[in-house]
């Protein structure tokens, strides 16, 4: 049986028509009890104008100096499906997904069975008690919390959309006094958000006190999850991963964008758009020297990508899994006439049209073989924003260098969801490397051009740019087959000669990606595992649960294809290895089995495909209870 308990302040507080907020219900399982630890959900409906708000909440938290992970989970429609916003409050810094819920705010009647469902045994729930639900609504092992907060609402204000959007202050309002929350930091955000817009600031400040002061009123407070202050962010960015990636593109020395808009990369091109109004604009003439178009679509979008980097300039395009299904021939092309060109891929969950919405790790096999014929395509693997800015910028160089397309593989969680990481890095000596392009000097003094001929046993031709010389180093470029000398033929030697070299040049870039890194148990290891990307958070929480079996295991996080022959010895000192990935198929599994030729029994596939980010438990649990077996242990379940 429930428990209820009346708060002694409540007598204090004017009663609501239709009310029982003023009890709370308390669990038969004891009450969560943590500090700067725990998992806030909001359930919302999309096109509710929730998600600043619960993104004022983390922003919030962060000026406390305590690390948050935030995700926005939502719809692909415009408006009236659900959404979800989770905080992770992680003083320890464990910034990956970590599973379950400890705080539920339930705005959504829709969802709210779902919603009561996955809060932890000894949990909250937060939900407006205006409309009254029967007991059969709750559940017996946590704590609920009711606040009339449509009707407060309805006699605060008027306005129909006035109603809506100030809910969600109110309910912020009510968390700073639940959570022991510095309400001047919200105050603070507030202020910063509508700059510009002052009229709209106090009132939004009075929606805040409204809610803070109906829970100080009527609410036992503060409940057994707390903020405390702490010193834990440092010098920390927060941070999405789009927006990161366009900057490095920025700092890579991009000048031309051409893209079509699609989800879940759309805000990588704006962002683009963005920085390079602030940075690539001439100071004295106030010319833009850049080009950002808006193509027809896909294919258009890397067309005019490769013509632009065949001309000399380092462009770019912004898509995801559909983007680059149309885009397969021109890729194809790119490969084939060795033209440079950066592909940011922001993966989402397929096939079709999919879960535009929702993330995965589905489009290794795609892009590493993208086009038909024989194509083997570089692919960067950012863990997070600050990689994404890194590598954004690195995959120009790559692309010049090896003259070449280049993926940079970010994907939905990344891209979308702001990151807590570290400052972006940039040595301002650095200089572009634009692989090998024959000068005018070098023309003139007759040195052999051959655009398809390896003169250094690398498999990278020279390159001149078009209009370099009048007479020498100007060329065709096309898909058709060629010589070195790039004279249209279809003999089958100089066809075989030049796929060889493509594979030369493929293998030369084994040195030059990003390589892995490793990181072995305390004690030596039977065992390891693989991994890439958005995965990395959460495997890093996930070793430590792991151990915590009793279990230690070596790890290796892929930065780069093609595949360091690190990964070789990696799998070959090991009884096992478990590779973890977010797609149905194991496709990082088969590009290991394929590319490196190890025997597929000793790659251990661990799986997450559902769309939502693979959380620590999940990793834990999944290669725990494998380690369990292997070494003949009873299996434990992680909490």
């Amino acid at each position: 049986m429930r428990r209820t308990v009346s708060d002694r302040r409540l007598g204090h507080a004017k009663v609501l028509a239709g009310n029982d907020s003023r009890r709370i219900v308390m669990p038969t399982a004891t009450p969560l009890s943590r500090v700067n630890d725990f998992v806030v959900r909001f359930a919302n409906v999309n096109g509710s104008g929730s998600a600043s708000a619960n993104e004022m909440f983390a922003r919030a938290i962060l000026r406390m100096g305590i690390p948050v992970a935030p995700r926005n989970i939502f719809p692909s429609n415009i408006q009236g499906l659900p959404t979800w916003y989770e905080v992770r409050v992680t003083e320890d810094g464990h910034l990956g997904a970590r599973g379950g819920t400890d705080l539920m705010v339930a705005m959504n009647p829709q969802t709210f069975d779902k919603d009561i469902a996955s809060i932890e045994p000894g949990g909250y729930l937060l939900y407006d008690s205006t409309k009254p639900y029967p007991a059969s609504k709750f559940r017996d092992d946590i704590t609920v919390i009711g606040v009339p907060l449509t009707a407060i609402c309805n006699r605060e204000y008027t306005d129909p959309r006035q109603r809506q959007l100030f809910k969600n202050i109110i309910y912020i309002g009510v968390l700073t006094a639940l959570l022991e929350m510095d309400v001047k930091a919200v105050e603070t955000l507030i202020a910063e958000q509508y700059k510009g817009k002052d009229k709209l600031i106090a009132p939004n400040v009075k929606a805040l006190h409204i809610g803070r002061d109906y829970a100080v009123l009527n609410l036992a407070h503060p409940i057994g999850l707390r903020l405390r202050k702490a010193d834990k962010v440092g010098n920390k960015i927060f941070v999405e991963g789009n927006a990161a990636a366009a900057l490095g593109a920025v700092y890579g020395g991009a000048t031309v964008c051409a893209w079509y808009p699609i989800t879940p990369s759309s805000s990588l091109a704006d962002a683009f758009t963005k920085w390079c109004a602030k940075y690539r604009v001439d100071p004295t003439t106030k010319k833009a020297k850049y080009a950002i178009v808006q193509a027809e679509d896909e294919l258009a979008s890397i067309g005019m990508v490769i013509g632009a980097a065949w001309n000399g300039a380092r462009a770019f395009t912004a898509t995801s899994g559909p983007g680059i299904s149309l885009m397969q021939e021109f890729i194809g092309l790119a490969y084939f006439a060795e033209i440079p060109a950066v592909i940011f891929n922001v993966q989402r969950a397929g096939p079709s049209t999919g879960m535009p919405t929702r993330t995965q790790q589905c489009d290794l096999i795609s892009c590493a073989y993208a086009s038909h014929g024989d194509t083997k395509h570089v692919m960067l693997f950012p863990e997070n924003p600050a990689e994404a800015f890194e590598m954004g910028a690195e995959a120009f160089d790559l692309a010049d260098r090896l003259q070449t397309p280049v993926f940079v593989m970010l994907d939905l969680e990344i891209g979308m969801n702001h990151h807590l990481t570290r400052p972006f890095q940039w040595d301002d000596n650095r200089t572009y490397d634009r692989g090998k392009v024959m000068t005018y000097e070098e023309l003139e003094a007759g040195k052999d051009f051959g655009r398809y001929l390896d003169v250094d046993g690398d498999g990278i031709p020279y390159r001149t740019y078009p209009g370099t010389h009048p007479t020498r180093g100007s060329f065709f470029t096309r898909g058709t087959s060629r010589d070195r000398y790039a004279k249209y033929t279809e003999e089958g030697g100089p066809y075989v000669d030049n796929m060889q070299r493509l594979l030369r040049k493929f293998e030369t870039a084994k040195d030059i990606v990003p390589k892995p890194l490793i990181a072995n148990a305390a004690k030596p290891s039977k065992y390891g595992v693989i991994y890439f990307g958005s995965t990395a958070p959460a495997m890093d929480e996930a070793i430590h649960m792991i151990e915590a079996r009793g279990h230690g295991i070596d790890r290796m996080r892929l930065r780069g294809f093609p595949f360091h022959s690190s990964v070789n010895s990696f799998v070959a000192d090991h009884d096992f290895v478990f590779v973890v990935e977010q797609n149905r198929d194991a496709q990082l599994r088969s590009l290991i089995v394929n590319e490196c030729g190890i025997d597929p029994v000793r790659l251990v596939p661990i799986l997450h495909f559902d769309g939502t980010p693979i959380t620590a438990r999940y990793i834990a649990k999944a290669i725990g209870d494998h380690l369990d077996q292997m070494t003949m242990k009873p299996a434990k379940v992680t909490s």
